[in-house]
């Protein structure tokens, strides 16, 4: 059986669990906090959560396991089946993640975690992140959902990430900047909230979150 191991604050975390519950594989929990690192570095060479355990043995990063779940369970895929399509797919999910995601975590810190961001990295966060959210835009599609007509992985990657930059960039800068790239977004939330499984881990997340909180332990992301 698969193991999911990380905690439920994290949007990657979030990411690969609802791969596993949409493609109805059976998983288990395991909760691991980022500054216990030095207790899994085996299963995870550079101390990163999420990362899975299975019968072959562990594997790190979300894209990468994303994949081999993809590959191990082909029941309820999550790429559409034609080859170009696919790298189309993957493309979409590399701009999200890469030039808007990682964009615009620099903020998690201020955002989420009771921490502060420069002005200097403010500035430089709102002018990439305006590009990247550009940038995936012209990839996404919105009809209804971000790749086309069926839910798929590009969409378990675009609720996680756009939900939380999303909230930061209300914080920080006092503007909806994915619904500025996106004019469909409130729509497409909403199509994505009414899916049983989103609703369970984004109710998870909330626990996972009010738990962290009580921990007063700081945090960047």
């Amino acid at each position: 059986m698969i193991t999911l191991c990380g905690f439920g604050v994290s949007n990657y975390y979030n990411k690969l669990k609802l791969v596993l519950l949409e493609k109805k594989i059976p998983f288990r929990e395991r909760l691991l906090y980022p500054w216990q690192s030095e207790s899994f570095r085996q299963c995870s060479p550079l101390g990163k959560i999420p990362f899975i355990e299975t019968d072959e043995g562990s594997l790190s990063e979300s894209q990468v396991i994303l994949e081999y779940l993809e590959e191990r369970y082909p029941d309820c895929p999550m790429y559409p089946t034609e080859r170009f399509a696919r790298a189309k797919c993957r493309e979409l999910i590399q701009h999200i993640e890469l030039n808007a995601e990682w964009v615009a975590r620099r903020l998690y810190k201020e955002s989420f975690f009771g921490g502060q961001v420069s002005q200097e990295a403010k500035n430089e966060v709102r002018e990439k992140l305006a590009s990247g959210l550009e940038g995936v835009a012209r990839l996404a599609v919105f009809s209804p959902y971000i790749f086309g007509s069926s839910f798929g992985a590009a969409d378990c990657v675009a609720y996680v990430h756009l939900s939380y930059i999303r909230q930061t960039t209300l914080k920080i800068f006092g503007e909806d900047m994915p619904k500025r790239s996106f004019p469909e977004l409130d729509s497409y939330l909403k199509l994505m909230e009414s899916r049983p499984h989103i609703r369970t881990t984004m109710a998870d997340r909330d626990l996972a979150m009010e738990t962290f909180v009580q921990l007063n332990v700081k945090y960047d992301g």
